[in-house]
This record gives C-alpha cells, sequence and structure tokens, in this order.
C-alpha cells in the first residue's frame, strides 16, 4: 500500500502536519503532493489517499484547493480510500469551523470514496461546523487548530494515524 498525501497550505501549518504525517509513517509509505506544485490528477495514481485542507474566513475553502476544486469532478475516484484532515480556527471563527473539510468529504463522497478516520468531537469549542457527521459526534476527518491548540496536534496524530492505516487495511480485507 503506498498512499498519497495531498494539501494546500497558506501558512505551511497544514503544510508541517503533512510533513509530520510523512514522518510518522515512512517516506517509503506516504508521498508528499502540494497542491500548488501538483495536479490533482494524481490522485487517481494511489488507492489511499489522505488530503488535508484549511478553512479560511467565513468557512473558505484554501486556495490551492480551491484552484483544483471542479478538477476533482473530472477524477475517477471510485473506491479510493481516503481519510481527511482539517485545519481551523474555533475561537475566532467558530461558526465556521472546518467548513472546508466538510465541504471536502462530501465531495468525495458523492464521487463513491471510501472515507476513513472519522475523529470524536470532544475537546473543541466551536458553534458549528459542516465538518461533523450526520449524528453530529464526529468529524469527518482529523480537527485540528494550530491557533488555539497546537499542543494537542501531536498526540492528536498518534491516535489518529493508526486508526486511518486500521480501517484503510480493514478495507482491504473486506469481502
Amino acid at each position: 500500500m503506498k498512499i498519497g498525501l495531498f494539501y494546500g497550505s497558506s501558512t505551511c501549518y497544514t503544510e508541517m502536519v503533512a510533513e509530520k504525517i510523512q514522518a510518522r509513517l515512512g517516506a517509503e509509505l506516504v508521498s508528499l503532493h502540494n497542491l500548488r506544485h501538483v495536479p490533482v490528477s494524481q490522485m487517481a495514481d494511489y488507492s489511499c489517499l489522505i488530503l488535508g485542507i484549511s478553512t479560511w474566513d467565513f468557512g473558505e475553502i484554501q486556495e490551492d484547493w480551491l484552484g483544483c476544486w471542479d478538477d476533482i469532478d473530472h477524477i475517477d475516484l471510485a473506491g479510493k480510500r481516503v481519510a481527511l484532515f482539517g485545519l481551523g480556527d474555533q475561537a475566532g471563527y467558530g461558526e465556521w469551523f472546518l467548513d472546508a473539510m466538510g465541504l471536502l468529504h462530501d465531495k468525495l463522497l458523492a464521487k463513491g470514496c471510501l472515507l476513513v478516520g472519522y475523529w470524536p468531537n470532544e475537546g473543541y469549542e466551536f458553534e458549528a461546523s459542516r465538518a461533523l457527521s450526520d449524528d453530529g459526534h464526529w468529524f469527518v476527518g482529523l480537527a485540528l487548530d494550530e491557533t488555539n491548540q497546537y499542543e494537542l496536534t501531536d498526540p492528536r496524530l498518534d491516535l489518529w494515524l493508526p486508526q486511518v492505516l486500521d480501517e484503510m487495511l480493514a478495507l482491504d480485507a473486506a469481502p
């Protein structure tokens, strides 16, 4: 299994998280792709993906993702195992916390992706989020806030990454 990790990063925080993921899992397992420099069509080359996106201002999609958003519609991603991580500011933009991750999740779900890596919403304080699952108790991916909870990023990654690998492998074993 080889995982393609695609991300967009305006302020380097999403990039730093992507690099932490690669360092924890190993470069032989995870290939990094900054959407500023590679076409989103390269996602088709992987059966497993980890995608990193941040939410800007009032629930807006990060600029690198926005630049390729419509291109995703033209890529065959059906059956791809996908985990998401999102960055946001729950204190400053609590009405839109991680909305971009929720929008990406919905786009990928409609394309037939198999989404893994849902994360509990305990330990966060926000008003609203499009990144909550239907039951409202889970985020649709790993929720990170480098502005207000940067000290929790590493422990959250240490819990989330084994979960993601287990869930991706379980899909391999499913009949």
